[in-house]
């Protein structure tokens, strides 16, 4: 089977280093850099299990900005392109998955289409109507930045989403299905054939629980902190009622990364005109978490605050959107100077705040360190950190 990839991202390249065990696989990307890097067996991103697959398995893959190459002979096109959040307009950034479909009925029209792109609920069935264009599936993905490939080859399910009543597309997504599952090491994996509006739903709907449930643990832990109390015996003690289970609990500066902050945005717009209270109050509860964090550190009175990475996870090169940005932003407004100590970055400033990579020189300049999350090389300096970071986990 031949199948491109449309986009580089953790998205894109793991499902495509899964399906390159057993198909001939093309990724297109724009940034040129991104396909050297991955024809000379690179990982433009940072994941352990993508660099070993790309240096030593047996994989069927090749890296292209030739739209023809891409796309002429494919049987599956999968779209894995950004859709930001866009906050004047409320809505996901469609426009490069428009971009790519367009490429699509152009060069190979016969092609199967699935959009893995995160879209608002809806759109796949607005824009098979407005390209005139039948071959478009959905099927949603459910990934962890740093352990894509990981999830990719250990799926907690697999869901595709086409017309119900069209049997050649419904047949399509059962195709689709069954090479993810032809890559995967999971065996019996859980499938789930829906309707395409169901199937972006799905999504949204689990980001948003997800993000629920930081913004609970994170609402616990403000109160305890103000009340003096012991934050972690109390999740410790309410983790042990299998019902809640002792996992998605770590208190953080709030949830950030490329995917909770926008996609609870957009299920909150998709909310238009429907009742609701408790989508709205996991967007709030992010900002009011922020707002904290800030206040409690100010508290401090510190003249220079020392934010320890900009990365959301361990292991991660990825600040997207991280939380410890947003505390950044409401210390600058206070007046506080912040200096960075980010290793994955080169540049001399981010933001308007210097980058100092010598961690000794930044221990010794920050009258507070903020951590997200807590690493050991900070012990000695342990007196000037302020983390939520209660289990050292992600």
């Amino acid at each position: 089977m031949k199948i491109t990839v449309a986009g580089a991202g953790y998205v894109g390249l793991s499902i495509a280093i899964l399906l390159a065990q057993c198909n001939e696989v093309t990724v297109i990307d724009t940034v040129e850099e991104k396909v050297n890097m991955i024809n000379n067996k690179i990982s433009p991103i940072a994941d352990e299990i993508i660099e070993e697959y790309l240096t030593q398995k047996n994989i069927n893959i090749v890296a292209t900005t030739d739209i023809e190459r891409a796309y002429n002979n494919a049987d599956f096109v999968v779209i894995a392109t950004p859709t930001n959040y866009s906050e004047e307009k409320n809505y996901f950034d469609t426009s490069t998955v428009e971009a790519v479909l367009r490429l699509v009925i152009k060069n190979n029209p016969d092609a199967i289409v699935v959009i893995k792109s995160t879209v608002p609920v809806g759109y796949t069935t607005f824009i098979r109507k407005k390209l005139k264009y039948d071959n478009i599936l959905f099927s949603p993905e459910f990934l962890r930045e740093g352990q894509a490939l990981y999830d990719n080859l250990f799926p907690t399910r697999i869901v595709v989403g086409s017309p119900q009543d069209n049997q050649r597309l419904v047949q399509k997504s059962k195709d689709f299905a069954a090479l993810l599952e032809e890559g995967a090491i999971k065996k019996n994996i859980p499938k789930l054939f829906t309707n395409l509006d169901e199937a972006e739903a799905i999504k949204l709907f689990a980001n948003t629980y997800l993000a629920l449930r930081i913004a609970y643990f994170n609402e616990l832990d403000t109160y305890a902190e103000l009340k003096n109390l012991d934050t972690k015996q109390i999740i410790d003690g309410i983790g042990l009622d299998p019902r809640i289970g002792n996992h998605y609990n770590n208190p953080s500066f709030g949830y950030g990364g490329y995917c909770l902050p926008k996609d609870t945005k957009q299920l909150l717009e998709n909310y238009h005109g429907v009742p609701e209270s408790i989508i709205e109050a996991i967007v709030n509860a992010n900002k009011i978490r922020k707002d904290f964090i800030a206040k409690r550190v100010m508290e401090k009175r510190p003249k220079v605050v020392g934010v320890y990475r900009l990365t959301m996870k361990t292991n991660s090169d990825n600040f997207r959107q991280s939380s410890v940005q947003g505390v950044m932003k409401r210390l600058k407004a206070e007046g506080v100077e912040i200096v960075i100590y980010e290793p994955t970055v080169t540049e001399k400033q981010f933001f308007d705040s210097r980058i100092i990579n010598d961690l000794d020189k930044f221990k010794t300049m920050s009258d507070v360190i903020i951590a997200n999350r807590y690493n050991k090389e900070l012990d000695d300096v342990w007196d000037k950190v302020y983390t939520r970071d209660l289990y050292y986990r992600d």
